[in-house]
């Protein structure tokens, strides 16, 4: 009876165990991998036609975030962990919701969506990084999971530098005085 009374004092206390801290976690990261790879595809849909010709990079890197998306759905399942569809829908539907946020024009496009949608991708593989970094330190963690991890994280790094990259690019592009 005092475990229960210390169970309930605890939960109302905001605390809660490391398994559903972990869910909540991961399912948190799966709505920003859904946003991302959305965000990814739309950039690089964006940009296909683009003088910078950003588009086939971009596709590139969307392929790998989706990848990276499915990994993630694959470690929650061999975790054990429910996913949360709400939160995916949540993921999806704030990256559509951004896309209203004008950058310049309301009416269309402009150097600064770009580099502002740049800017989001890069975030969101930083994050990404810290998930693989945080799922790295779980106690006996299996070999081979312990393997994916780091060559995720690899991964992540690749497309942080990438994304780095095409950022810089868009940044110039932005703000020169030839670019006005």
């Amino acid at each position: 009876m005092k475990d229960l009374a210390k169970s309930t004092t605890t939960q109302e206390h905001g605390q809660q165990d490391g398994e559903t801290l972990l869910a909540l976690y991961l399912n948190d990261h799966l709505a920003g991998a859904t946003a991302g790879v959305a965000l990814c595809r739309h950039l690089a849909e964006a940009e296909r036609s683009a003088p910078h010709a950003l588009g086939e990079t971009l596709d590139d890197l969307a392929q790998e975030i989706d990848q990276d998306r499915s990994a993630l759905l694959d470690i929650m399942s061999e975790l054990a962990v429910p996913v949360k569809h709400y939160k995916i829908g949540a993921g999806w539907l704030g990256e559509k919701l951004a896309r209203l946020m004008p950058h310049g024009s309301a009416l269309g496009r402009t150097r600064l969506n770009t580099l502002v949608e740049l800017e989001s991708l890069r975030l969101g593989v930083e994050g990404k990084a810290c998930l693989w970094r945080g799922l790295a330190i779980i106690p006996d963690l299996a070999e081979d999971l312990a393997r994916q991890l780091h060559s995720l994280l690899e991964r992540a790094d690749s497309q942080a530098a990438t994304l780095e990259n095409l950022r810089a690019r868009a940044a110039e592009a932005a703000f020169t005085q030839d670019a006005r």
